[in-house]
């Protein structure tokens, strides 16, 4: 029996660790980012958490964004934007959220999981974190994320992802350009690395972090606007003949 996808939360001495995952190399779907995202208010609405971790189970892949299952069920420009929009929406309450995001990326990020890379506050990763936009090959674009990841890595690199569609970049290529903060070996050297930030984190003021975030995040006030019409654009694109027949091919 395939294994079900998941989204869990644990907190322990001040650090909530969210935790989701697919069997389609950590693909989302739209129940899935749903519940990530509740996952993330109510963590930052938890006086007990000081800090959030933000992982995805097994060991190759972190996150290979949209879910290709749904995307090809999708019949019409509502469904599409309904689908887009759970991204923006994820994105968003990481934002919003008062407390540090620290991302854990362990291994390949692809489409939206480099969304949700860039929308962290803080981004570690193991070597083997390369990271692609594949959106365009498809008949899309990463509309969607590209905010969150030019926010971070300029607009000339997030150009230069979205135009070669197929390349995977590697991890110290998205650390030169800021997306990461750092690169370490392996995975017991990327855990050990982000229970050291928890560990100073949780000794800072919570409101003094609160302010920083959102001060951070100065300027994206306009993003619930913004993500809701990327979401839109994508949902008209995604049922065009292009799309539709690259999407069976991955079927």
């Amino acid at each position: 029996m395939e294994p079900q996808a998941y989204v869990t939360s644990a907190e322990d001495k001040g650090v909530a660790t969210l935790t989701f995952f697919h069997p389609q190399h950590n693909a989302m779907p739209s129940d899935l980012l749903a519940k990530l995202r509740q996952a993330i208010v109510q963590a930052g609405q938890d006086p007990a958490v000081k800090v959030i971790v933000l992982c995805s189970a097994g060991e190759r892949s972190f996150c290979a964004g949209a879910s290709f299952e749904e995307l090809v069920a999708i019949e019409n420009k509502a469904q599409g934007e309904a689908f887009f929009n759970g991204f923006a929406q994820v994105i968003n309450a990481m934002r919003l959220c008062p407390k540090f995001i620290i991302a854990r990326i362990h291994g390949k990020a692809v489409g939206g999981g480099v969304g949700l890379a860039a929308s962290a506050d803080y981004a570690l990763a193991s070597q083997y974190a390369s990271v692609k936009l594949s959106e365009l090959s498809i008949g899309i674009g990463p509309f969607v994320v590209a905010p969150a990841i030019a926010r971070k890595i300029g607009v000339s690199a997030l150009g230069q992802m979205t135009l070669n569609a197929k390349t995977f970049y590697t991890a110290q290529w998205a650390k030169d350009k800021g997306l990461f903060a750092e690169v370490l070996p392996d995975a017991q050297a990327l855990d050990d690395a982000i229970e050291t930030l928890c560990h100073e984190l949780k000794s800072y003021h919570p409101e003094a972090m609160a302010e920083m975030k959102r001060a951070l995040w100065s300027g994206t006030e306009h993003w619930e606007t913004l993500l809701a019409e990327r979401a839109a654009i994508s949902g008209g694109l995604v049922l065009n003949d292009f799309t539709k027949a690259t999407l069976e091919r991955f079927k």
